[in-house]
C-alpha cells in the first residue's frame, strides 16, 4: 500500500510541473528584468561603482522550425519554442535548438558584454 502512494504522489507532483511548464510566461519582461539587475550588479565592484564600464546589450532572435541562431559574437541566455515546448538546448553558445517533434518557431535572447 505503501508503494502504491508513493507512486501515485510522485505521479501527481510530475504532471503539477509539467503544467507549470504549459503556462504561458511572458519572457520579454523577464528576461528584460533579469538583465538590469546584471547590469547594476556589473556596474558595481567591492560595494562602489567600478572604474571600467562594462555594457551588456541583447537582442531577440526568432526563426521558423526548430533553430534560432545569435548574431556573431553574442551569447544565447535563453530560448523559447512555439506549440509551448519546453524542451530545447543550447548548441555550440550562440544557437536554440527546439527538441520537441513539431515546432513552428524558435527564439534566442542574445547578449554581449563589452
Amino acid at each position: 500500500m505503501f508503494n502504491r502512494m508513493k507512486t501515485t504522489t510522485c505521479s501527481l507532483l510530475i504532471i503539477i510541473s509539467l503544467l507549470q511548464l504549459m503556462v504561458t510566461v511572458n519572457t520579454e519582461d523577464t528576461v528584460d528584468s533579469f538583465t538590469k539587475k546584471l547590469k547594476d550588479l556589473l556596474s558595481y565592484q567591492n560595494g562602489r561603482p567600478s572604474p571600467v564600464t562594462k555594457t551588456l546589450s541583447c537582442t531577440s532572435v526568432k526563426a521558423m522550425g526548430t533553430l534560432a541562431s545569435c548574431p556573431n559574437g553574442m551569447t544565447v541566455t535563453g530560448c523559447s519554442c512555439g506549440f509551448a515546448c519546453g524542451s530545447w538546448n543550447v548548441q555550440n553558445d550562440n544557437v536554440c535548438h527546439c527538441l520537441c517533434p513539431v515546432i513552428d518557431w524558435t527564439a534566442a535572447r542574445c547578449c554581449k558584454l563589452a
